[in-house]
């Protein structure tokens, strides 16, 4: 169901909407010097949008935990020498009010926080009244509704200058990426709120300054409508993070290489061509649907021969035994063994759905 909010585009921002939109700065301020010599190379660059980390929730404990409150007049500073818009993390009610107060012109609640519906609820209602862009994290862990429900609080505030970030999920599963970046739950939330932006910060899901183009190249190519980018002048010495960030240098670099694609064109040639190929997409996915249903008829069979029996539902050497074999069929098929696991685990869950109906009944 589409959700819809009352949303200003990213133009009312004061900010050329030039897609993509970029934003970079440290992950965290360090020093004075620092901030303001991160600034002046981005804005060089055309960045028109300057972050930088004050509070660094982290963790684990004795831990650089950001400059605090004194960072904020650095960022003044780089506002009144670059004319930059200054952007920070938010995560209480304190932060609000002492970044308000010193000009910040961009706030953003980080993954920590609006995954905690209370600590959303208490920054939106500082926020009441208030007329800056508020950008939204996803939180850590890969649920759309918690996501967009901090969406919702904030835009309960009357906020209108809204935007989303996406920053990757933690994940158990082994991965180049430090966040899985799970783009399919961006795509829903593009499909479930039409009109707000969605910025994504390549730097967290990547973990990795070599990895940050690709997949700020992977968000373009889907639609996303800016990048915010960890940046730093020496990324070894850095106090956070150093190994995803980029120096301004390579920062300009991803701009000038990366390849921002139409949605559309009016090749007529293409759009016959694409719908074409499309309605051999649609017979083949009646195929699938025709396939999982005759396989889901089986597993029936097997959960009724299962009761009559009296055994239970889960058998481990079996599901290992297909999982492997699928892998193995994959492979040689030339598709990837993570997208059989998914698959696979799905259809295994709804076969363990109907043979519990079944057994329960």
């Amino acid at each position: 169901m589409e959700i819809n909010l009352n949303i200003e585009p990213v133009s009312s921002w004061g900010v050329n909407a030039t897609k993509p939109l970029m934003i970079s700065g440290p992950c965290s301020a360090e020093t004075e010097e620092q901030v303001i010599t991160t600034a002046k190379d981005l804005s060089a660059l055309g960045i028109q949008i300057f972050r930088a980390g004050i509070w660094k929730p982290r963790t684990r404990p004795n831990q650089f935990e950001g400059v605090g409150s004194v960072g904020l007049k650095w960022m003044k500073t780089v506002k009144a020498e670059t004319g930059m818009l200054t952007a920070t993390e938010v995560a209480n009610v304190k932060h609000v009010y002492e970044a308000l107060k010193m000009g910040i012109d961009v706030l953003w609640i980080g993954a920590r926080t609006s995954a905690n519906p209370f600590a959303v609820q208490e920054i939106a209602d500082a926020l009441n009244g208030v007329d800056i862009p508020i950008l939204v994290k996803n939180p850590i862990n890969p649920d759309l509704d918690l996501w967009i429900g901090a969406i919702e609080r904030i835009a309960g505030a009357g906020i209108t200058k809204l935007a989303a970030i996406h920053r990757g999920f933690s994940s158990f599963e082994k991965s180049n990426f430090r966040n899985a970046p799970q783009w399919q739950i961006t795509i829903e939330l593009r499909k479930r709120m039409r009109n707000l932006p969605i910025i994504c910060d390549p730097s967290h899901i990547a973990g990795a300054s070599d990895l940050v183009f690709e997949v700020a190249q992977k968000a373009m190519d889907l639609g996303q409508d800016g990048l915010i980018i960890e940046s730093h002048p020496n990324p070894r010495v850095a106090l956070s993070d150093g190994k995803q960030q980029l120096t301004p240098k390579q920062v300009g670099e991803l701009m000038k290489n990366i390849q921002i694609r139409p949605e559309k064109t009016d090749n007529k040639d293409f759009t016959e061509s694409l719908e074409e190929l499309r309605s051999q997409i649609d017979m083949i996915d009646d195929e699938i649907l025709d396939t999982i249903q005759r396989r889901m008829a089986v597993v029936s069979q097997i959960g009724k021969t299962k009761k009559t029996n009296n055994v239970q539902i889960l058998q481990t050497d079996r599901w290992i035994q297909i999982i492997e074999s699928a892998k193995k069929k994959g492979d040689s098929k030339g598709l990837s063994g993570e997208f059989i696991e998914k698959l696979f685990k799905a259809l295994h869950q709804e076969s363990i759905n109907i043979q519990t109906k079944i057994l329960n009944s």
